[in-house]
């Protein structure tokens, strides 16, 4: 028997000499190549993937010129033993697995593979033996289509260098590199970070000394929390019972550090939120406390940056807390504070968070324009009058909040053909986004989806991680929006709508990952008293 261009007696040297043992896994694997190849039209360019990353890789790049470097072996570890050869223009290609079933005939590889002997007590040669008899009788090859927008290869984007550790990587991973995202596997040292060498002195001895920084004092029972002596101040006689009272016997003078080493934190301050603020965002001055508020300047939804946002909280002394982004935010609102820990930070690191600032704003505040919303309820026992509809009034109302207007209502039966047509009209009145009601359940009447489909709806999402709302559709057709509520919404007063129609507003596309964000915070406590957007709903 052969494997590839070798004797099987060959390969088994030639697996020993590169994987260090002859693993029956890529002997296996080699006549997996084998049968795939077998299996291909003659004179294929093809590429690979693996469905598991332990030892079947090896035996693609032993015998084919397929290799994880070149990018045409591609490892997708689905857990499974099997593995894929394509034609790399079309996709089309065989899909190679160890039938289990076929295995029964070889007891000792049905073992090995099961993990139902300890390694110790497998015969290596009866094992051989057995691979040997089985050859390709082992296997099933089926045909499959690959999915080559998911295979596709990326294209390289520009090499940046990481704002955090100083080295090169590629730009398109992040506004940090990976490892310093904490992906990467080596135990992180701590790290003691230099503070400046400030002179104190008692305070009896600091009257007529300026105050280098703003102290605070709490008094719980008096519900105050603030600056007692702001930056800046002279400390007089009359100061120091104050400052006694918040326990503070020794202050700092106002010798400066070198500013070529050091940054004070009100400083710090200020320019991170210069930076951090967008459209729609403003931000008190002085800071207080060494912190900095930034607030929306208008109505409207607050977006962030949740990738830089991060890369900037893994910059050492440095810190920023924000609000959950993509939800309503009143003009005036408090939705982020920065700050810098210490009173002094070393010069590198604020410039390392500079550096990640420099990929843009972190927040932005989006004004919802109006919007033509075009209403659709299904639901044939509406339609004949056997019920009455409650819907109306609800959407009318919550997308009126928004801003935006119901320009049209259209109830239709639970037909294809009339909730096409009335999808159509809809559009056809005017309508930037479309509402659809109901009909979107398992049950065989409701047909909601069918004739959206049939409208000419495409990119369908239908379900989220969400309750109440798990059967809510996202969909559009042509360019306009079309999201489906479920009936939840009449019984609960917040649901996966409330969470989704903002962004649509505000033209921010959804996507299936994004779906799958919001199952963290996605669901909903159904409290007697509903007090959202202040609860954990969607956050």
């Amino acid at each position: 028997m052969r494997i590839g261009n070798y004797d099987f007696d060959d390969f088994i040297e030639v697996v020993r000499n590169f994987h260090g043992s002859p693993a029956p896994g890529i002997i296996i694997g080699g006549m997996m190549v084998d049968m795939g190849r077998d299996n291909l039209p003659p004179e294929t360019i093809f590429d690979a993937i693996a469905e598991t990353p332990k030892c079947l890789p090896d035996a693609v790049q032993l015998l084919t010129l397929c290799t994880i470097g070149n990018g045409w072996l591609k490892i997708v570890n689905l857990g499974r033993y099997a593995l894929t050869l394509y034609d790399k223009y079309t996709g089309q290609g065989i899909r190679v697995y160890i039938d289990v079933e076929k295995l029964k005939q070889w007891p000792e590889i049905h073992a090995w593979l099961l993990k139902l002997k300890p390694k110790k007590e497998q015969s290596f040669e009866l094992l051989m033996s057995q691979i040997r008899e089985a050859g390709h009788g082992m296997f099933t090859a089926v045909p499959v289509q690959v999915d080559m927008n998911q295979m596709g290869r990326k294209k390289m984007s520009g090499i940046v260098i990481c704002p955090i550790c100083k080295e090169p990587f590629p730009g398109n991973d992040g506004a940090a590199c990976r490892g310093c995202h904490g992906d990467s596997p080596y135990v992180e040292q701590v790290e003691c970070h230099p503070e400046p060498d400030l002179e104190h002195v008692p305070l009896e001895k600091a009257v007529g000394s300026k105050a280098v920084h703003d102290m605070t004092g709490i008094n719980p029972e008096a519900g105050f929390k603030g600056p007692v002596i702001k930056r800046g101040q002279e400390i007089n006689i009359g100061d120091m019972c104050r400052l006694q009272q918040v326990g503070r016997n020794n202050i700092y003078t106002d010798q400066k550090p070198d500013e070529k080493d050091w940054v004070h934190e009100d400083d710090a301050a200020r320019s991170f939120a210069e930076a951090m603020a967008g459209d729609g965002v403003t931000f008190d001055l002085p800071p207080r406390e060494g912190k900095v508020n930034l607030k929306a300047s208008r109505d409207g939804l607050l977006k962030i940056n949740r990738e830089n946002l991060l890369a900037f909280n893994l910059v050492p002394q440095v810190m920023c807390a924000s609000r959950q982004g993509h939800l309503m935010v009143n003009k005036d609102t408090v939705i982020a504070g920065t700050r810098a820990i210490p009173l002094y930070i070393a010069r590198s690191n604020y410039e390392k968070a500079m550096q990640v600032l420099a990929g843009g704003p972190l927040f932005d505040v989006i004004s919802l324009p109006s919007r033509n919303v075009g209403l659709l309820i299904t639901g044939t026992e509406i339609y004949e009058g056997i019920i009455k509809d409650r819907f109306e009034p609800i959407i009318t109302d919550k997308v009126g909040k928004l801003g935006s207007k119901v320009v049209r209502t259209i109830i239709c039966p639970d037909n294809r053909e009339q909730i096409k047509k009335s999808i159509l009209d809809l559009l056809g009145s005017g309508a930037e986004i479309v509402v659809t009601t109901a009909g979107l359940s398992v049950d065989p009447d409701d047909v909601t989806r069918k004739g959206l489909e049939d409208a000419g709806a495409v990119d369908v999402l239908y379900g989220a991680p969400i309750l109440p709302g798990a059967m809510t559709m996202l969909t559009r057709i042509g360019s306009t929006p079309v999201i489906g509520v479920p009936a939840c919404a009449l019984y609960f007063k917040t649901t996966s709508f409330d969470l989704l129609l903002p962004r649509l507003l505000a033209g921010i596309r959804i996507t299936r990952l994004d779906l799958a964000h919001m199952a963290d915070g996605g669901l909903c406590l159904a409290c007697k008293s509903c007090t959202y957007p202040k609860c954990p709903f969607g956050k």
